[in-house]
């Protein structure tokens, strides 16, 4: 199972683009599109999704381009859109038999997955109730359930995180986990936390070009020796985030600890930090990793 994505470009009216020569091979695991937002990560979600047309390039799937068969990859593909709306006044239950119908899916194999998937998903007890009481979390659980009905091999999850509260962040992302397996899941986010805790491997995407694509502890890896610990007077903070790329900042008893990403120690009381997935993220995203 593969998707490729050969030298995508997406324009916008006369001069934006909101992708570049993207290109990217996906094979099945866990794979997190990382960047800030207007990254262009919504751009290629929908590409994949086959809701917008590329300006250039072509997406495959399994060595067949999916421009001239769209259907090929919408019956293996399930999405989670960022913006994602349900019916208030439905309960799950109705709401994903509606579903179900405009995917396609015959009536009794709808029965049966819909059963499947509210076990799954931990929806038993609500799911004959109206989705307007339902939680955020809740309700990605229920935009998860729609996305799985078709069972897909291609499952795309964009920002989904976004608005839950931190246990419910958790929750979600061991769901994502668990639904791993012979399938490609594609979780796009601006997130770092969310890909570091279940991510196989990272695409790093930033000005609608892709960064770099490894895995983890490869990302890791790039900025060890660029990261550092300073303390410093909580006065000096604002000329020194003038001079130096901070990713972090602490308050502790014997002044203010920042974290300064360059090659270079900042000053001779600094001392070398072991690097986070976040301080890789910034000193990427901000071209400070050379």
């Amino acid at each position: 199972m593969e998707l490729k994505i050969e030298n995508i470009s997406k324009r916008y009216g006369r001069n934006k683009w909101g992708l570049r020569n993207f290109s990217l091979t996906l094979r099945p695991g866990i794979i997190g599109l990382l960047g800030p937002n207007g990254a262009g990560k919504s751009t290629l979600m929908n590409i994949l999704a086959t809701l917008l047309k590329p300006t250039e390039g072509q997406v495959l799937w399994n060595g067949k381009p999916i421009k001239f068969q769209p259907n090929r990859i919408r019956s293996v593909v399930g999405y989670l859109p960022q913006d994602f709306g349900v019916y208030p006044q439905l309960t799950a239950i109705e709401f994903l038999r509606y579903m179900a119908a405009i995917k396609g899916v015959r009536p009794n194999m709808a029965r049966r997955r819909i059963d499947e998937l509210v076990s799954l998903l931990n929806l038993a007890q609500v799911a004959h109730r109206p989705l307007s009481g339902y939680s955020g979390g809740m309700r990605q659980r229920v935009g998860i359930a729609q996305a799985l009905l078709n069972d897909p091999k291609l499952l795309i999850v964009d920002e989904p995180t976004v608005g839950l509260d931190p246990g419910e962040r958790v929750r979600f992302r061991n769901l994502i986990a668990d639904l791993a397996g012979d399938r490609i899941i594609l979780l796009s986010t601006h997130i770092v936390s969310d890909v570091e805790a279940i991510a196989t491997q990272i695409a790093l995407i930033n000005g609608g070009q892709l960064l770099g694509f490894d895995s983890p502890e490869a990302i890791l890896r790039a900025a060890t020796g660029k990261v550092w610990d300073w303390c410093i007077s909580a006065e000096r903070l604002p000329r020194v985030r003038q001079q130096h790329l901070i990713s972090n900042a602490v308050r502790r008893q014997n002044g203010l600890h920042v974290r300064v990403l360059q090659p270079q120690a900042p000053a001779s009381n600094a001392q070398p930090a072991r690097p986070t997935l976040e301080d890789a993220y910034m000193l990427l995203t901000t071209g400070g990793a050379a």
